[in-house]
């Protein structure tokens, strides 16, 4: 039940960290309830922590529990708690102090059995002599204290992650098993990786989707010179947000289409070119629209990838 507070810098995996604090702790049967500290504008973090009662404000419609009293039973975790206001973090040491929740514009407390395990990529000590972060809730929650080090430090683990990044990927993509050639191996154990293990998980689902073969080799890993340290900066003009799940849709149906032309529209070869299986092949043509050859020459059609009729598997 001891609380935890856990350092690192981004992409370092505290999330994960937590979630198996959690995982293995006497509260593992109960909530895990995450919030993302930086992410919630200070206006509505109070209401989003704590609950609000209908009528506290402009759009409170009605009554609606805190993620502290979501967590009872549970775990709550903080993240990013260093990004906190000063007048939230008092309002949370209460609630440590006391177990007892008091909702914004409620009357009654509500008494809350929650363990807290908190993360920030700031050092707390340095937020404290700053006068940005409160040292009595520090010490409150700084009893376990775990440090995630950058993955340039554990380069031991560098291996692992990969093997586990790719069978995930492979398995949620439905490609065949991927091996990693030893070049490859090298080249990423000697990569600084200045996005930590975020970093190495994009890498290897970028090359899940556009590497076609079976083995990962150093030239596939020729992504990792183009990696940014930096984020590019804002485009001139503003261009209209796509979805995630749209871009990545539109580009897997693009890489199928060219990958068909390539083989002339031969299903075997151009599974084999992809790492995929002839039914899994099928039913991504299916999904995406794409006509399989014989149907685009019945219609007369030249152009492979065509969206009409979805295709459908030879009998």
């Amino acid at each position: 039940n001891g609380r935890v507070l856990i350092h690192g810098e981004n992409g370092t995996g505290k999330e994960l960290v937590a979630r198996s604090v959690h995982a293995l702790s006497r509260r593992s049967a109960g909530p895990f309830v995450e919030v993302n500290c930086a992410a919630i504008p200070e206006e509505l973090i109070e209401s989003e922590l704590f609950g609000h009662v209908r009528g506290a404000f402009t759009g409170a419609v009605s009554d609606r529990r805190g993620k502290f009293e979501v967590a009872d039973g549970g775990t709550i975790f903080l993240d990013e708690v260093g990004d906190m206001s000063l007048k939230t973090q008092a309002k949370v040491l209460r609630v440590l102090e006391e177990q007892v929740v008091e909702s914004v514009g409620g009357r009654m407390g509500v008494e809350v059995d929650v363990r807290v395990v908190a993360a920030t990529n700031k050092s707390l000590p340095e937020e404290i002599q700053a006068g940005r972060f409160r040292d009595d809730l520090f010490y409150r929650l700084n009893v376990v204290p775990i440090f995630v080090p950058p993955l340039r430090d554990r380069r031991d683990d560098i291996d692992r992650l990969t093997e586990h990044f790719l069978a995930h990927y492979t398995s949620e993509y439905g490609y065949r098993a991927k091996t990693v050639e030893p070049a490859a191996r090298a080249m990423l154990r000697s990569y600084r990786w200045p996005g930590n293990v975020r970093e190495l998980r994009n890498l290897i689902e970028r090359i899940v989707i556009m590497a076609p073969g079976p083995i990962v080799t150093a030239r596939d890993l020729g992504l990792l010179e183009t990696t940014p340290v930096r984020p590019d900066p804002p485009p001139v003009q503003a261009q209209r947000p796509v979805r995630l799940q749209d871009a990545r849709d539109r580009f897997e149906r693009d890489y199928i289409v060219q990958a068909l032309t390539e083989q002339r529209g031969n299903i075997t070869r151009t599974a084999e070119a992809l790492g995929m299986e002839r039914s899994n092949l099928y039913r991504k043509m299916r999904s995406f629209g794409i006509r399989s050859p014989r149907q685009a020459g019945a219609a007369g059609e030249g152009v492979i990838g065509r969206v009409d009729t979805p295709v459908s598997d030879p009998s």
